[in-house]
């Protein structure tokens, strides 16, 4: 009996509306002009309420970032990922293409998948042993009619597939749509390939390589994903958080980046320098513009990817939510060829490069912290945001609020 009420009474936990978990007014005073919005209330950061909603709207009902298509790179190559308490296999098949699917046997509702591998024909669940192929069929049902009878004609395969989750993969960045009912992916990306159409063109997306050994690094943060997003947007903390990176591209050189439609915001620089030792340098992608040779972009790409270009390297800074006050943040990093990418001849600059990221990173923390900290103050009204200097997370902040209600 005990046992059923403390069951009855999640149920309900889970399913509060967003009234009933704060003042909805706290959400509608976001989406004023700058110069009068507060920001997102304490709610969104702290209550376990507001992340079980947040999940259904935000990271089900959006394009959300699961990974990165270079931590699967051969047929059979399979991991787990668990979006907020929905567990999720990432595969690639036979034919190269990368699919997400739905972590449970379609039996009895065993998790199928715990660690990452390399599968050699089959998805096999542990339980009884039922196996599906690499595009989440249903092929192998052992004694289903009977011992030693492994098919039953009143058992249809064909309805106990795998179900797949809506994914696209772009420039190695895997996105699910949870629920299915985002608008088309090509359609979401368009905005930010049309921004950075001056830099790469539609045939260069191909180009950029993961590195195998200065190519990824991951951080534990103390604090919700949202921190992690809003720092990204602006340049404001620069002195601050980042006094050398500020004596070499300080905020006067930086501009704001803001997506119409709302979809993304950041941070350009105009004074980006290529890492070189002697006359070694990366590659460079092939069609950007000159005269904007200096310039990198560094954008969030809502809810949680924030991507840096730069004409000799790229990154993916995605983040994996974990609890309202814990993060776990992935860095990948691309260089532009493979020679670029996993030669020898310069693998002390992406060395270098990787650690003066790292190091980027690390700084941020007691920002992101801290604010998670101060989140808990009851007299925190959301904040103010600077009218000029906080435009971009503003718009962050604005595109949460809008898909809450």
């Amino acid at each position: 009996m005990i046992l059923m009420i403390i069951f009855f009474v999640d149920q309900n936990y889970k399913n509060k509306s967003l009234a009933e978990i704060l003042d909805v007014k706290k959400i509608e005073a976001v989406d004023k002009p700058i110069d009068a919005a507060n920001g997102l209330p304490n709610e969104c950061y702290i209550s376990r309420d507001y992340l079980d909603f947040e999940r259904e709207r935000i990271f089900c009902d959006k394009w959300t970032v699961v990974g990165v298509g270079s931590s699967i790179p051969n047929p059979g190559d399979a991991k787990p990922y668990n979006l907020l308490g929905i567990p999720l296999i990432l595969i690639r098949d036979r034919n190269m293409r990368i699919r997400v699917f739905h972590n449970v046997c379609s039996h009895r509702g065993f998790k199928l998948l715990d660690k990452p591998c390399t599968l050699k024909n089959v998805i096999r669940c542990p339980y009884h042993f039922w196996s599906y192929d690499f595009e989440g069929n249903l092929v192998v049902t052992p004694h289903i009619g009977g011992l030693n009878k492994h098919q039953s004609e009143k058992f249809d395969k064909s309805k106990s597939n795998l179900k797949e989750v809506q994914s696209q993969t772009w420039m190695d960045i895997i996105f699910v749509n949870i629920n299915s009912n985002e608008i088309n992916f090509k359609e979401y990306i368009k905005p930010l390939e049309e921004r950075w159409s001056k830099f790469i063109k539609k045939e260069d997306q191909k180009l950029p390589v993961h590195s195998k050994d200065y190519g990824y690094f991951n951080l534990e943060v103390k604090c919700n994903w949202k921190f992690a997003i809003e720092n990204y947007c602006e340049s404001y903390h620069l002195p601050t958080i980042h006094p050398e990176l500020n004596k070499v591209s300080n905020i006067s050189d930086h501009y704001h980046i803001q997506g119409l439609p709302n979809r993304f915001a950041g941070q350009g620089s105009k004074k980006y320098e290529q890492l070189s030792k002697g006359n070694k340098k990366f590659d460079t992608f092939p069609n950007w513009e000159k005269g904007m040779f200096k310039n990198s972009e560094y954008i969030a790409l809502f809810p949680n990817v924030m991507i840096g270009l730069h004409i000799d390297h790229f990154y993916v800074f995605w983040l994996e939510p974990l609890a309202t006050n814990k993060t776990k943040e992935h860095m990948q990093m691309y260089y532009i060829g493979n020679s670029s990418a996993n030669g020898e001849e310069l693998k002390d600059l992406r060395k270098e490069n990787a650690r003066f990221w790292k190091d980027v990173m690390l700084e941020d923390i007691n920002a992101i912290e801290g604010m998670q900290e101060g989140r808990s103050s009851p007299v925190y009204n959301g904040g103010n945001f600077s009218p000029v200097m906080d435009q971009p997370t503003h718009q962050f902040h604005k595109w949460v609020a809008n898909n809450l209600t």
